[in-house]
């Protein structure tokens, strides 16, 4: 099976917020249960931490990097 390119210059702005809502199961129907992981991670809502990717702003690996490397400090 081939897996379509999610990358900003290979899709519309529709297509990379049904990406996000896919990939988070956390649209307002019921695969959101509400469980507040979002909050307690730090990115909040994750559409927030993801509108610079459905702005066509950003990839979503270079949202992923900057959110990780926030959570984790290199050793020395």
């Amino acid at each position: 099976m081939d897996m379509k390119s999610t990358l900003i210059k290979d899709t519309t702005r529709e297509e990379r917020l049904k990406i996000i809502q896919e990939a988070l199961n956390c649209d307002d129907s019921a695969g959101c249960e509400n469980c507040s992981g979002c909050g307690v991670f730090g990115a909040g809502d994750p559409f927030d931490m993801y509108r610079d990717y459905i702005d066509g702003k950003r990839e979503i690996k270079e949202i992923n990097m900057a959110f990780v490397s926030r959570m984790f400090v290199r050793g020395r």
